[in-house]
């Protein structure tokens, strides 16, 4: 079995000084990486049915995320305060393996029960300290989950990991390429994977930084990208999310994130 039916769609979304070196290195270095590790995991490994399952895949693409850190906190010159998040998706056939680090986020949108009505479905966790069990790892490692406090000791903003006795990193996520501070009270680049067989009814999936989800539902952006999937326009879809997503941040902030984000249009032969 070879890759002719494999396909490798990523978000990368940088943060920290060094955030655009280190998103930009993944963008470059982490297809190559797993495209050379499903190369020697597919020919050492036998499998049953047509395309390999998550038993070989997995593997796979939890080596190829480390190989990946480990390159990023050797190569660059300086990452204590600086990471990137990677949501992923790997298609083989039919079957979506799905991997995510950090707080972008994959949706499929799929038609209800056969109709015009679209519903949307997240196919990844946003790693961030208020979920317990990312807390857990955190706390675990002897670090610390706060938010920033103003001057009277009152909370500001989101959640965020610290050193247990400094008021350094500050990180709103748990898990991220790089961040070589963070890493020491538990923050990874471990990905949390899972997997989906596609069907008729998935109709697009998208992939993006959480500039898109911090205003947006996930059915909001679907709904935003039904009549271009309608109108097999994909890119005008792209456009469409970017500047709602835009939109809505200069309405609630003064500081707009990054918005990135990839749409993929499906078409499943049953």
């Amino acid at each position: 079995m070879g890759l002719r039916h494999c396909h490798f769609f990523s978000v990368c979304d940088g943060h920290g000084q060094h955030g655009r070196e280190v998103s930009a290195l993944l963008k470059h270095r982490l297809p190559f990486i797993l495209e050379n590790q499903l190369k020697i995991y597919l020919k050492d490994h036998d499998f049953a049915g047509a395309y390999p399952d998550q038993e070989i895949i997995y593997p796979c693409i939890r080596e190829s995320f480390a190989m990946a850190n480990k390159e990023v906190i050797t190569a660059l010159p300086d990452v204590r305060f600086s990471g990137s998040t990677c949501v992923s998706i790997l298609t083989y056939g039919k079957k979506i393996f799905i991997a995510n680090v950090g707080d972008s986020r994959a949706i499929v949108a799929r038609a209800v029960n056969g109709s015009a009505e679209i519903s949307a479905d997240a196919l990844s966790n946003d790693h961030k300290p208020d979920e317990p069990s990312e807390a857990k790892v955190i706390l675990a490692n002897n670090g610390r989950i706060d938010s920033y406090r103003d001057q009277n000791g009152n909370p500001l903003g989101p959640l965020r990991v610290w050193l247990k006795n400094e008021d350094i990193p500050g990180l709103a996520m748990t898990r991220s390429f790089g961040d070589q501070v963070a890493a020491r009270v538990g923050v990874n680049a471990i990905p949390e994977m899972g997997e989906m067989e596609l069907n008729k009814d998935d109709k697009f999936i998208v992939l993006a930084s959480d500039g898109i989800w911090e205003f947006l539902k996930n059915i909001d952006v679907a709904r935003i990208i039904h009549p271009f999937y309608l109108k097999k326009n994909a890119e005008g879809a792209a456009e469409s999310l970017v500047r709602e997503a835009f939109k809505r941040w200069k309405k609630e902030e003064d500081v707009i994130d990054d918005i990135t984000c990839i749409v993929i249009f499906l078409d499943v032969k049953v």
